[in-house]
Parts: structure tokens; sequence; C-alpha cells
């Protein structure tokens, strides 16, 4: 593997060569022989100058191909294409697939998609101004309306002349829907059947008309369940009078996958965990609000450790057992935040049933806070021959566990009710949180043993 990386890193300063040459020739055989992810990676690799001059070297179309796969920040989207000729990046985006050519406009500014949408042809223009209607993360932001579909009446020798015509210009052809002359769905048929059917047999006859769609509207994460549940490689698209939009491919699905994981990630670390800048300016900034807000709530456990200082003074062996009860609790808060979390990113209702989740969190949580509880009972009275402390740590260590695993699973249960990502529910805030409650149930159960510790 090694041994490959060095020799596409060679090809790549080769690439470049080629362009400092302004030797045309060499530059597309060698780089118009790659794999389209590998003609990015070159693509990513080029300073400013030798892009323009690979701009000159590609056409539109080319260029296309290497922009299709692109995963880069919306800032370098944007970059790239203003380095452009407009004309160039107008007949470049006309020639991607267009849900991908939507997803890139959607990154900038209204007036620039207008510019661009004004210099492509009006086929492409109009296709893709269909798909920038519909509201990020939803089934019609990431469909493609490049698909095929037959009618019910016609045959199967009819239906692959069509299928011959329009394959070129499809972004799949597993799957072929059928349509009535109002364009609703009325049934699918794959690829397979269409070859191994005769030609004479009428669509109708051969069709599956058990349907799977969704809605344009519905979110891209309730999409993705349902083609993780099938195991489709596309799912088709319909409006609210059950016509035919689009479809959604498994590789859109797959990049939804990872964004909603990222995001997911991101909450529950409190932090943008697919930040590529390397300014450390940039990268602090975008941390520091989370850390201000959770900053203030660490401020709010040291004041309420404060009104235990006259307890402390009598007692001083109750400080070394804080930071023990809090970041156990907080541990705990944390996995039931993630279990939480991820229960309430799964379709199935069955599963998502959250009373359910909250009584077996609360069970657990009241098992594991037993055996800690009772190990670390043994283990400090052991170690300070004092099982009156042992107990106090012992039964603190008890209930801010089962407390922290019911914040920790009915928080981000809440903040979904009540319209919000419950990832936002993130770890440190969690943690934070579970802190402030540890203290006031340590502190307040010492206070019940307190003449059998001074």
């Amino acid at each position: 593997m090694k041994e490959v990386q060095v020799e596409f890193e060679e090809q790549i300063e080769q690439l470049k060569s080629y362009l400092v040459a302004e030797d045309i020739n060499s530059f597309r055989e060698s780089f118009l022989e790659l794999h389209v992810y590998e003609q990015s990676q070159v693509y990513l690799s080029l300073s400013k100058d030798e892009r323009l001059r690979a701009y000159n070297f590609l056409s539109p179309n080319e260029m296309a191909d290497t922009f299709e796969i692109l995963e880069e920040e919306e800032e370098s989207v944007e970059k790239y294409l203003e380095e452009m000729n407009p004309q160039y990046a107008a007949n470049m985006l006309s020639e991607m697939y267009r849900d991908n050519a939507a997803d890139m406009l959607n990154q900038l500014e209204p007036y620039t998609i207008k510019k661009y949408l004004s210099l492509m042809p009006k086929k492409a223009a109009d296709g893709i101004k269909k798909l920038l209607k519909y509201e990020d993360d939803t089934a019609g932001s990431i469909m493609t309306t490049e698909y095929i579909s037959i009618i019910a009446n016609q045959t199967i020798q009819s239906a692959m002349a069509i299928l011959k015509k329009k394959a070129p210009e499809a972004e799949t052809i597993y799957y072929v829907y059928v349509v009535d002359a109002n364009r609703k769905l009325v049934g699918v048929i794959s690829l397979r059947d269409l070859i191994v059917h005769e030609d004479d047999e009428m669509i109708s006859d051969i069709m599956g008309d058990r349907l799977i769609s969704v809605n344009g509207n519905d979110d891209q994460r309730d999409v993705a369940r349902t083609m993780q549940d099938y195991d489709f490689l596309a799912i088709p698209v319909v409006d609210d009078e059950e016509r035919l939009i689009g479809i959604i491919t498994v590789d859109d699905i797959m990049d939804v996958i990872s964004d909603e994981a990222a995001s997911d990630y991101s909450g529950l670390a409190g932090v943008d965990v697919e930040e590529r800048s390397e300014n450390p300016f940039v990268v602090a900034s975008k941390r520091l609000p989370w850390l201000i807000i959770l900053l203030f709530l660490g401020i709010g456990t040291s004041t309420l450790i404060s009104n235990y200082e006259e307890m402390i003074s009598k007692a001083s062996i109750l400080a070394v057992f804080i930071s023990l009860i809090t970041g156990t609790a907080g541990n705990a808060g944390t996995q039931s935040l993630a279990v939480a979390v991820r229960k309430l990113a799964d379709n199935d209702e069955n599963k998502r049933n959250f009373k359910k989740l909250i009584i077996s969190e609360i069970a657990s949580g009241l098992i594991t806070g037993v055996v800690t509880g009772a190990t670390i009972f043994l283990a400090v009275g052991i170690w300070k021959e004092n099982f009156v402390l042992g107990s106090v740590i012992g039964i603190a260590m008890l209930v801010a566990i089962t407390i922290a695993n019911l914040a920790g699973s009915f928080i981000p249960i809440l903040m979904e009710r009540i319209g919000f990502d419950p990832a936002v529910a993130s770890g440190p805030f969690i943690t934070t949180l579970t802190d402030l409650t540890s203290v006031l149930i340590y502190f307040n159960i010492a206070a019940l043993f307190m003449e059998y510790l001074v």
C-alpha cells in the first residue's frame, strides 16, 4: 500500500511538471488515465497557478468528472469556482449530475447561484432549479432528476430501446421505474428482469407493484434508514400527488450517513469534528463558544462547592473524593447520552421506545451504581480505615450515577421533543451538568454522617 502511495505521489509531481512546461498532450494523457478519485486528489494538490493552467488543458465536461466527488469545505468550493472563467464554471456545473451540481451551488450566495444558472443551457438550469427549491437535509435536496422511467403499457423491446437511448445520461440504471400517463409511480422493474424476459412481454405483466418510495420533503436521515432497512441501491422520490420526481442513489445515502454521523460526533464532543482549517485562530474561534458556556457552568459547580467550605474544613478528607464522584458520574452520563442519541437516530418506532429507554437507563444506573458504590466502599474503608467514610462515598456514587444515567437519556429526548437536535446535548454539557448534581448529592449525604467523619 505504501509503495502504491509513493508511486501516486510521483505521478502527481510528474503531472505538475507537465503543467509548468505547458505540455498539454502529456498532461491530458496521464491525467485522464487516472481514476476520477485520483484525479480529484491531483486537483486538490495543485496550487492556484497550476489549477488555472489545468482549466485550459481540460474541457468543462472532463473537469466535471473530477468535481463530482470533491468533498471540500464550503469556502474551498466557492474559491475554486470563482477562479474559473464564469462560463467555464457554468458549463462544468451543467455537465455534472444535477444533484451534485445543486449541492455545490447551495454553498454559494444567491446572486452567485443566479449568475451560474443564467450561463447554463436552459435544460440543465431548469433541472438544477427543481432541486434548489428543497430545504437542506431533505430527500428532494439529495435526489437526482437524471433517472429512467417507462410506462406500463409498452413491451420490453420498446422499454429496452428507451433504456439504451437514455442510459448514458442516467445516474443509475439498476432500477427502472414505471409510471402512468400522469407520471404517477405505479411500479418498478430491475435491469435483470428486462434482460431475462421475452421482448414481446408487457411491462405491466412483469413489473413489481409493491413500491417503497419517499416524499421530496422527507428528512434525509429517514430516507437513509429506509434504504438501509430494504437494502436498496436506489429509491424513488415522489411529490404529494405520488408523481415520480427523482431518485436517490446509494452513493448519496453514503454521504448522508457520513454527514449525520459527523454531526452526531460533533454534538457529542461539543466541537466540529470535520474542521479542516489549520489556522489556530479559526479553530479556536469555533471551539470557544462551547468552552465559555461550559466554563460558566463549571463556575456554578465551584460556587456550589464553596457553600460547603465549613463542612470541608471540619472533614477535609471529603475534598479528596470530589473529582472521583463527579468524574465517574460524568462518564456514566456520557454513556447514557450516546445510547439515547443513537436510539433517537433510529427510524424504527419499536426501537425508539422512550419510556422503555429511560426505565432501562435508570435500572442500569442502579446496577452500575450499586457495583461501583460497593467497590469504592470497600476500597475507601480499607484504605482510610474508615467504613463510615466509605459508606458516604459509596452511597453518593450510587445516587450520582443513577441521576447521571437519567439525565443522559432524558435530556436528548426532551430536546428532540421541543425541536432541537438531540446531539447538541453534548458529552461536555452532560458531564458539566452531572458535576453540579453529583456535588450536591455528595455533600448532602456527607452532612447526614458528619458526626462520624469529624
